[in-house]
């Protein structure tokens, strides 16, 4: 038989070898105070140290000095004590300089069993309060708690510019049933810079990792995470909160301006740098308060790695990004909002991620927050990763991150981005590069249940949000309720009606007879859902061009027609969404790196749009029959909309009283159409409200002067009708005089 070669060294160095080679696999039992035969012993380990010894915390007193036993800078001695006692290590570097610290492994654990058990069954909803990096107090000492989940890894350390971005100074305690690390480090103040360093269960060393629970994070392109204190701001919009539900209502106006922050509007005097979060609370709110929209919605304000993504490809999902400045300088940015009456919707992701390095794909080695199979967990189109929706750990974090935004943010909606890609299976994937469900289908079962389950979190957590969903097919019962077998979302947008009305603006007023279902369609499924109309900023990229880019014929033609689309629009049943820029008849297609082309303003035709769209926002909010019954068939019938060969189209908007009534119509091609006669459903005088062929807003003044009177003459099967000029490429907007 072969001899057994033994190990020479003794448990201790063999713990220091592993030590300072950054393996060990339970530093809290091997490094700080620990009683050994022969009394207590200290180590730790400080790279950077000349000479460490141990002092009494209660008296000051010098107690012991610890030999270096390693080069690498671990130090550990005796202390002649009969018991442990609370102690502190006077540090001297190699400079000189002398400092008194405390050591971060004589700290209990900070994450308490309840934490771990709920985190792993998948219910904190609040995880993020423990996860992540907190400010916190532990036996009187002031520091940071650290806290990552990171199963399979063999050693995770805490690394920063406080110690060097050095895995060997830090490494965290495991708790093995979740797998979850964690550390104190006393005395660790708010914006210190952090990642962790985290070493594979195969022994291979991983890129850095930035925090995923990471409250603040520095400016791309730099990628580590920020400590930051987010319990020291003081809000101040109280009064919006408690009437902000009221403010999303079915039966409210709900007008959205979609803005990217960092394009909305640059200053050209200093490099073209956009607006900080400060600077658009003022500006932006004050503009969009007086253009008459109730909220806006944020292209995603998560921090991401690539500004080309415009924040689609979000890494640090609890951070909003850094590029216009710190945490709180965006809750100021809310806060002003709502002082001003204006709700504020962030685009949230949770469909996917970027595989960028120091990001959560193969966070700790494995396929942990995305399936390990390409066909479930690699995103074809944008080459991101999918979020595993049936693991418990990996919803929680999503779920946590969704009441996030509304408990420490106070934003008042979550629009949630690409919806379909997580419905489906088979989204954007050819046969044989998917895997159906169990039952054989290609719903993705586990994401519907997670939507719902956070629509569900959502509302019955905060009850005057709401969720919108971006989904682009036909999935029934979106803006259901789950226990109705819906999504729960409150909103859905109409991506049909947003196709097909752009597709019929854009044919020559000639040829648009032959295309009037475009503009009727819609109606036939407009109250199967709660619907937002957009016109969102994806219409307005990638050769699409500009809104007012797609509007044919010459250069009055295209103004006068991009009014009567915006009157069409607004008093369509629906809630209303514009992509910032198409409220001025922006020319060029949107550009993330530019701003918007505010010049065009001094053009009397785009001011004239501005303010054409001033007044149906005025319009929209003040008249119930143009929004009450938006989500509602009682709301809405048509008078005409067969009229394909004057390419006419006619309707009535009704709101919850009977009585409260407003006629449109809108003329799409540039014929005046002289005695156009028009059923109404009662006599007397009907006021015109709007005529989008204003001089006001850049048209020809050809209208009603006024109003127009009911005649007894039946038509469009009413017992009254109106004999109307109809202006050119126009719309009008009528309201019978209460008698």
């Amino acid at each position: 038989m072969a001899a057994s070669i033994r190990d020479p060294k003794s448990p201790v160095e063999r713990g220091m070898d592993a030590v300072v080679s950054a393996e060990h696999r339970d530093p809290f039992g091997f490094l700080g105070m620990h009683e050994e035969e022969g009394g207590l012993a200290v180590r730790c380990m400080l790279p950077t140290a000349a000479a460490v010894s141990v002092v009494d915390a209660a008296t000051g007193e010098t107690v012991a000095s610890l030999p270096r036993q390693r080069p690498e800078g671990l130090f550990a001695g005796r202390v002649e004590r009969p018991a442990r006692f609370p102690y502190r290590l006077v540090v001297e570097q190699g400079d000189g300089r002398v400092a008194e610290i405390e050591d971060p492994y004589r700290f209990p654990s900070t994450f308490g069993e309840l934490d771990l058990h709920l985190f792993g069954e998948g219910t904190h909803l609040h995880v993020y309060r423990r996860l992540g990096a907190h400010m916190a107090m532990v036996e009187g000492v002031a520091g940071v708690a650290f806290a990552v989940w990171a199963p399979n890894a063999r050693r995770v350390s805490v690394i920063g510019d406080f110690n060097g971005w050095d895995g060997r100074v830090h490494p965290m305690r495991l708790h093995p049933g979740v797998g979850v690390w964690e550390i104190f480090l006393p005395g660790l103040k708010p914006g210190s810079l952090y990642k962790y360093e985290i070493l594979a269960g195969d022994g291979n060393l991983l890129p850095a990792k930035a925090d995923p629970f990471g409250f603040a994070a520095e400016i791309p392109p730099k990628t580590a995470s920020v400590v930051y204190d987010l319990q020291a701001f003081a809000w101040t919009d109280g009064a919006w909160m408690e009437r902000r539900q009221a403010a999303v209502a079915r039966d409210a106006p709900v007008s959205i301006y979609e803005v990217h922050l960092g394009s909305w509007r640059r200053v050209p005097e200093e490099e073209n740098r956009p607006l900080t979060y400060r600077e658009l609370a003022d500006q932006l709110g004050a503009y969009v308060r007086d253009m008459g929209f109730t909220h806006v919605e944020l292209l995603p304000i998560h921090e991401h790695p690539f500004s080309g993504s415009w924040g689609y490809q979000p890494i640090g999902l609890y951070a909003p990004t850094s590029r216009f400045g710190s945490p709180d300088d965006f809750r100021w940015f809310v806060s002003r909002l709502h002082e001003q009456g204006i709700g504020v919707i962030i685009d949230w992701v949770a469909g996917h991620f970027p595989t960028d390095a120091h990001g959560l794909f193969r966070f700790d080695g494995t396929h942990l927050y995305e399936h390990a199979d390409p066909r479930q967990g690699l995103h074809k189109d944008w080459n991101t990763a999918i979020f595993n929706y049936g693991r418990n750990e990996v919803v929680n974090y999503l779920y946590s991150n969704a009441l996030f935004w509304l408990d420490e943010y106070h934003v008042d909606g979550l629009r949630v981005d690409a919806v379909a890609s997580m419905l489906y299976l088979d989204y954007s994937r050819q046969p044989g590069e998917w895997i159906p469900n169990r039952y054989g289908g290609n719903e993705n079962l586990e994401a519907i249940e997670f939507l719902r389950r956070m629509n569900q979190l959502v509302y019955g957590e905060h009850p005057g949000a709401v969720t919108v969903a971006e989904e682009s097919t036909a999935w029934p019962m979106v803006s259901r309720p789950v226990h109705l077998g819906g999504l729960g979302f409150g909103y859905k947008w109409n991506m049909g009606w947003m196709h097909d009305t752009l597709r019929y603006m854009s044919k020559d007023s000639i040829h648009r007879r032959y295309h009037h279902d475009d503009l009727t369609f819609g109606l036939l499924y407009a109250f199967h859902e709660n619907f937002v109309l957009p016109l969102s900023h994806d219409e307005v990229v990638h050769g699409k061009r500009s809104i007012f880019g797609r509007m044919p014929g010459d250069r009055w033609q295209r103004f006068a027609n991009l009014r009567a689309y915006y009157a069409f629009m607004f008093a369509q049943p629906g809630k209303k969404l514009l992509f910032m820029g198409a409220e001025f008849a922006q020319e060029s297609e949107w550009n993330a790196e530019g701003s918007l082309e505010w010049h065009l303003l001094a053009d009397p035709m785009h001011l004239g749009v501005q303010q054409c769209l001033r007044d149906l926002n005025r319009l929209y909010r003040d008249l119930p029959a143009l929004h009450q019954q938006d989500c509602d068939a009682h709301g809405f019938s048509w008078i005409d909309c067969n009229d394909r060969d004057n390419s006419v189209i006619s309707w009535l908007r009704r709101g919850a009283d009977p009585e409260d009534v407003v006629v449109v119509v809108a003329n799409f091609t540039p014929v005046v159409r002289e005695g156009y006669r028009l059923g109404v459903p009662a006599r007397g005088w009907y006021r015109e409200l709007l005529n989008t062929d204003s001089t006001y807003y850049g048209g020809s003044d050809l209208g009603l002067g006024g109003g127009a009177p009911a005649e007894p003459v039946p038509w469009h099967g009413h017992p009254f009708s109106l004999s109307l000029r109809l202006p050119p490429l126009a719309a009008l907007y009528l309201q019978p005089e209460r008698r």
